[in-house]
Formats: structure tokens, C-alpha cells, sequence
């Protein structure tokens, strides 16, 4: 049985919507078990892509590997603690051209937007688009207060996004290099619920 968008749209208390529509014809709905195989498409396709600044692109993920993050991305979900979307094509259902979420691993009231976007749709602005409506979503949850975004400092179209959406650089972290062109300095960037 397939759910309406006002059922989707509807926020349960201390969860985003389960869909964000956007302009141009895009929206981010929440990651499913049934999102598998259009997201290890989407990986496979774009693993060149995301290789030089995800640890977790190292190596094209089987269908299962994909199947088993699906599982723990609506684990997280029913939890509360993080909350896994895909960018996808209205005029094509179950379509995946990018993945964002955000995530409970920065401590108390704060949540931090992760993203990516296929390769053949960068520059398009989706990125900054997606991240602006979860920003909004997640600013809209009770008891969140502050959002972060986090980037390689060398990752010039990941820190585009943040600066766009009014967050503020917060501060530079050294870190361990964990994927090939990271520059072991970290940005972090902070918007509070009073800037939203």
C-alpha cells in the first residue's frame, strides 16, 4: 500500500518528514530497504567521484553491502538517531542522484548534515538546495538547537554548500586523513536554531 504525500510530509514528534519535496522537480524522501539497488547503482556509477573524499568509497559495495546499509539507515531512523534521505527525480520514482542524512553523532541538540550528489548531476546546485530543506527540517525538530556540517578543507564543492546557507565556520580541526585526497584539516560549520 503505498502512502500520499501529506502522509509522508506529516512529521512524527522528534522526526523529520519522510519526504521533502524541492524545486525543480527533485525531492529527498527517506531511505528505504526497497532503495538498494537504485543507490548501489548511484555508488557504482559515481565511485570515481566519491573515491578521493569518502572513507567509505574505497571499493565498489556489492548489492548486499548496500542492501545491509539500507537496513541500518531505517534501524537509525526508527531509533531517532539519524536520518537517512536519497535525492531522487520526481518524474522518475525511485531514482537516486544523490544521498544526504543527518546524523545524531555530535551530541545533544545537535544534529550534522552529511551529503553527497551522483556525478552526473554536480554543479546543478542540488546540494546546496537538499541541505537548505534539511536545515529547515531539522532546525523544525524539538530540542534541536545547533546543526553542523563537516568537509575537508581541500573539498572546495562540499564548503560551498554551508557558506551558501548561512552557516558560519566555526573552526578548522586537525584530523587523520581517512580517504585519498583529505587534507587532515576538517572544517566545521554551525548554524543555530536563533540563525534559522
Amino acid at each position: 500500500m503505498s502512502q500520499s504525500t501529506d502522509e509522508l510530509t506529516a512529521v512524527t514528534p522528534g522526526r523529520p518528514p519522510e519526504l521533502l519535496p524541492l524545486p525543480g522537480g527533485f525531492s529527498l524522501r527517506r531511505r528505504t530497504t526497497d532503495d538498494a539497488p537504485g543507490l548501489n547503482a548511484a555508488v557504482t556509477a559515481s565511485l570515481d567521484h566519491l573515491r578521493p573524499w569518502m572513507a567509505w568509497a574505497r571499493q565498489r559495495p556489492s548489492l548486499e553491502d548496500t542492501r545491509e546499509m539500507a537496513r541500518a539507515g531505517v534501524a537509525a531512523w526508527d531509533s531517532g538517531s539519524d536520518f537517512m534521505y536519497l535525492l531522487g527525480r520526481d518524474d522518475r520514482p525511485g531514482s537516486v542522484v544523490g544521498a544526504f542524512g543527518l546524523h545524531g553523532r555530535i551530541g545533544a541538540g545537535a544534529l550534522e548534515i552529511g551529503y553527497w550528489v551522483a556525478v552526473d548531476h554536480v554543479g546543478r546546485g542540488l546540494a546546496t538546495t537538499a541541505a537548505g530543506a534539511l536545515t529547515e527540517a531539522a532546525l523544525a525538530l524539538p530540542g534541536i538547537v545547533r546543526l553542523e556540517i563537516h568537509c575537508d578543507e581541500g573539498n572546495l564543492a562540499s564548503a560551498a554548500v554551508p557558506r551558501k546557507l548561512g552557516y558560519r565556520l566555526d573552526r578548522v580541526e586537525d584530523c587523520e586523513p581517512t580517504a585519498p585526497a583529505e587534507t587532515g584539516r576538517r572544517l566545521v560549520w554551525i548554524k543555530d536554531g536563533s540563525a534559522a
